[in-house]
């Protein structure tokens, strides 16, 4: 172990206690990814309990020059919790804590370790709940989806973790504390909160959260449609939308993907058919009447087969069921998976979809489809088995496509998993040097030591003039290597 991480990991355990700070090989071993494709390394694991813990790590880190990666349950999808080198790993996991429940000013405080699902459980006899639903609520925490902005099934009709966050109490490198946005109303100047949520740790540590509490809707119908062919399905998504009906929830699975998820929760999804859609609509009982009408009008003009409707709350549970265990379930059909969350136009889904199958196939590769069909934001899961020679570059090309292909329909890089590591070097895609220049005085302001989540997020050499400094000596070398339109 090096002198100076040594140094630290003495520091740490005077701070937090000697049971708080992991550095056996096992330990870095396992917190050297999150659960995306790509794994990094570590110096140091340190668990805080409190937010003067979490002052105390990064007091320590920069004291001795650690880079700091925060993570929540390690969930992320992109890479945004891998380390890089010598980095501490700031792990918020036992601080779950439930603060404070304010129903009459429809608020709570939590630690950023509590997981959505027990938020959500939690908020349920109070008669409210937290929107966001990720997948993965049942393990992924609070502090981890405002890191990426997640989203879920649910947040069609509600907005992703952006809009259900009023206010932050963030720890900056050094250790100081300070709380952005605020409790009531919009606060005065820079939404600071909004720099903060989906900025993936680079700014600092989420140590708690005010979340909005919404209310339970008096009245839900989940609704199962499936259709012969993926084209009707897709069609059908944008015609729900477009004759004025905005449900809660309308998520979109394929063949492939409906066999893997009706195996592992026999759901009763009807596994002959090419797509089905899940729809569930909220609220008043005339409004979920009238909204329920309208949607199997525009299935039935797109020639749905069948449409089942949930007959009560376990039924609606059970169809859930299959949709948030897909990610689990497409192991049946290879023992690894990668994928992009990327948003595309609802009205080019049938386009891009179509677009998907054919770089796949090209390929020679296996992909399902299970995503947020309402508001475009794809999940094209590639299937295959690592240890294949020459497999992973394949999967990696055909991602690399779909990313474009996403984007040149005008879509957007990520939905709810954030860029991380592994949607980096896409920025340049979608936004010019300038747009990222500007992004990165942002982060500079918050970490001007940059030991915050680096190589996260923003290419190198997003910053002016860093481009030639990172890449060596050699300057002209490292200039003919710039994006076109870069500063230099």
């Amino acid at each position: 172990m090096d002198t100076h991480v040594a140094a630290a990991r003495a520091a740490l355990e005077r701070a937090l206690g000697a049971d708080e700070v992991l550095s056996d090989p096992l330990a870095l071993r396992l917190y050297a990814r999150d659960a995306s494709m790509v794994e990094g390394g570590c110096a140091l694991v340190a668990f805080p309990r409190s937010v003067d813990d979490v002052a105390s790590c990064l007091t320590i880190a920069e004291e001795h020059g650690l880079p700091v990666v925060p993570r929540g349950s390690g969930t992320g999808l992109a890479g945004g919790a891998t380390p890089i080198g010598d980095a501490l790993v700031v792990v918020t996991s036992k601080m779950t804590e439930l603060l404070e429940v304010r129903p009459e000013d429809r608020l709570a405080w939590v630690e950023p370790g509590l997981a959505n699902l027990d938020l959500a459980n939690a908020l349920r006899p109070h008669g409210y709940t937290y929107a966001p639903d990720p997948s993965s609520q049942q393990t992924s925490s609070i502090g981890g989806n405002v890191n990426t902005n997640a989203g879920g099934p649910h947040c069609l009709a509600s907005g992703v973790t952006s809009a259900h966050v009023l206010a932050l109490d963030v720890v900056l490198p050094g250790g100081g504390l300070v709380r952005v946005g605020s409790e009531g109303p919009a606060a005065a100047g820079y939404d600071l909160r909004g720099a903060v949520v989906g900025s993936e740790g680079t700014l600092g540590i989420v140590a708690s959260v005010c979340v909005r509490l919404s209310p339970l809707p008096p009245a839900v119908s989940t609704m199962l449609l499936d259709f012969t062919t993926v084209e009707d399905c897709a069609a059908t998504v944008s015609d729900i939308i477009a004759g004025g009906v905005v449900p809660a929830a309308v998520e979109m699975m394929d063949h492939g993907i409906v066999v893997a998820a009706e195996n592992f929760a026999h759901a009763g999804y009807p596994t002959d058919a090419a797509a089905i859609l899940l729809v569930e609509v909220d609220g008043t009982d005339e409004a979920v009447h009238e909204q329920s009408r309208a949607v199997e009008d525009a299935a039935t003009a797109n020639h749905v087969r069948t449409i089942r409707i949930a007959a009560d709350a376990d039924e609606r549970a059970l169809l859930w069921k299959g949709r948030k265990s897909a990610f689990g379930a497409v192991a049946q059909i290879a023992p690894h998976y990668h994928l992009h969350d990327c948003v595309v136009p609802r009205t080019k889904l049938v386009e891009v979809l179509s677009g998907v199958y054919e770089i796949v196939e090209r390929h020679g590769l296996i992909v399902t489809n299970v995503f947020h069909a309402g508001d475009g934001n794809l999940h094209p899961l590639i299937s295959f088995d690592r240890r294949i020679p020459g497999t992973m570059d394949k999967v990696l090309r055909a991602a690399d496509e779909i990313v474009r292909l996403c984007v040149d329909a005008g879509g957007a890089l990520s939905g709810e998993h954030g860029i991380g590591l592994e949607k980096r070097d896409f920025m340049p895609l979608v936004f010019t040097a300038d747009d990222l220049a500007a992004q990165d005085c942002v982060r500079s302001a918050f970490d001007p030591g940059r030991l915050m989540n680096p190589q996260k997020v923003l290419p190198e050499g997003a910053r002016c003039g860093d481009h030639a400094v990172l890449r060596g000596s050699d300057a002209a070398e490292a200039a003919a290597s710039l994006p076109e339109g870069s500063w230099i």
